[in-house]
């Protein structure tokens, strides 16, 4: 019920800047029913999701099964390509700052450079 009412409260938001930018109005009837069928579309696109990747004999649902459901849909497929690659990249940055940390704690050597600056430091703290 509660995801029900935050549909509805999105799709009237979402008519409420169309009324604006159209000069156009949307009575509560039309708001309901295009709440009604956008939160059905969703029940749709879930199941098919569920599909995809229990076909793939996976228990979760990736990029790739979500990308092959906006397969219709060019500028949603590009859109959500593009999305996925931003994210990966991300999460190789964070793996490779995670595994820089791990390795310096670990007592792994650490660059010339590095090592020269916490000699100084040091000798500087005797003085």
């Amino acid at each position: 019920q509660r995801l029900k009412a935050a549909v509805h409260y999105t799709v009237g938001c979402l008519c409420e800047e169309v009324e604006e930018d159209k000069d156009v109005q949307f009575s509560k009837q039309i708001i309901a029913a295009i709440s009604d069928i956008t939160f059905r579309q969703c029940e749709i696109f879930a199941k098919d999701l569920e599909m995809f990747a229990r076909h793939a004999k996976r228990t979760t649902v990736t990029t790739e099964d979500v990308k092959l459901l906006a397969r219709r849909s060019n500028s949603l497929l590009k859109h959500i390509t593009q999305k996925s690659e931003e994210l990966a990249s991300s999460n190789m940055e964070q793996k490779e700052k995670k595994k820089k940390k791990s390795s310096t704690a670990k007592g792994e050597r650490i660059p010339v450079e590095q090592e020269a600056a916490v000699i100084e430091n040091e000798d500087s703290n005797m003085a």
